[in-house]
């Protein structure tokens, strides 16, 4: 689930906290990165967990409209587009799903069904849901694009669910874009026939991955002097208290792995790290990171510092 940018986002955003905080207890540092990772995950689970419960509150409500003594056609006859909607079946009998929620203690919505019914009202009451409700039945693509849709316009940028997530974990605001893309990834590539015990994503896609979060956090951190001196000189017409402390963490953490990792080649790092300064920083840095790292990149090269193996890595 996640990629070696979100893994970059993670170090970025612990080593910010740890500047700000001018905690000096290492390990503590280190088990709240991990920790902050792990409970990315947690969130990835609430969001789909938040759609079947949706559907389910759903299914009640038009339940009681069935049941009101003056109940109007469609009320005994309710449209069950939604209801019968295969992508959410498909999570719905999940087994993998199912046994991650039950592990992580995932049960939110069980205490905390108003926003279920908040969501559910906007939903119902939407352009986007009567359209799709126009007719009774659907193909999968219909179901699919209804649901990528919901997430997408109603689900992800609702106020009530960011205030919710911000009070329950500190760090899930931060993470929501980050899940809401890695739902948006596994929704896409359900099929019709998806099995009961399909595989869910993994937070890391590899050991590797893991590793690499741990070692980029380690050595940045536990280097931070020496990386602060590789940027001396190298910023013309920009003092020290001007560079923003995002950047000044991006450009470390960029020369950490020039010098550091050896299967990283210098043109991915430096496009991941604009791309980051490009979302978590000002409108200009990445103009300006970009002018750092092309010529500290450079001069490693020329001074043959560049720890790089392989063809094309350099």
């Amino acid at each position: 689930m996640l990629t070696r940018r979100h893994i970059r986002v993670k170090v970025m955003q612990s080593l910010y906290a740890f500047h700000q905080s001018k905690n000096q207890n290492f390990n503590a540092e280190e088990k709240f990165l991990l920790k902050s990772m792990k409970e990315m995950y947690d969130l990835f689970l609430l969001i789909l967990k938040l759609m079947i419960e949706i559907k389910s509150y759903s299914e009640k409500y038009l339940d009681k409209s069935q049941k009101k003594f003056l109940a109007t056609q469609e009320e005994i006859d309710p449209n069950m587009k939604f209801v019968n909607n295969k992508v959410i079946k498909i999570l719905e009998d999940n087994i993998d799903l199912q046994n991650a929620l039950e592990e992580r203690a995932i049960s939110h919505w069980n205490r905390d069904g108003e926003y279920v019914a908040i969501l559910w009202e906007e939903i119902r009451n939407s352009e986007s849901f009567h359209e799709y409700m126009a007719t009774r039945t659907a193909s999968f693509k219909e179901d699919k694009d209804f649901i990528i849709n919901l997430l997408r316009e109603i689900i992800a940028p609702n106020e009530k669910l960011y205030d919710y997530l911000e009070d329950t974990k500190l760090t899930w605001l931060d993470d929501l874009p980050l899940v809401n893309t890695a739902i948006m990834k596994y929704l896409n590539k359900l099929k019709e026939i998806t099995p009961q015990d399909s595989k869910l994503p993994k937070l890391y896609k590899s050991p590797e991955d893991e590793q690499f979060a741990i070692d980029l956090f380690r050595k940045v951190y536990l280097n931070d002097e020496e990386l602060a001196n590789e940027m001396l000189g190298k910023t013309p017409n920009w003092d020290k208290e001007r560079i923003a402390e995002i950047d000044t963490i991006l450009i470390k953490m960029a020369l950490c792995e020039f010098l550091q990792f050896s299967s990283i080649p210098v043109k991915v790092t430096i496009n991941e790290y604009l791309e980051i300064a490009k979302e978590y920083s000002t409108p200009k840095s990445s103009i300006f990171i970009n002018g750092v790292l092309d010529k500290i990149s450079k001069e490693y090269q020329e001074e043959k510092r560049l720890n790089k193996m392989g063809r094309g890595l350099m």
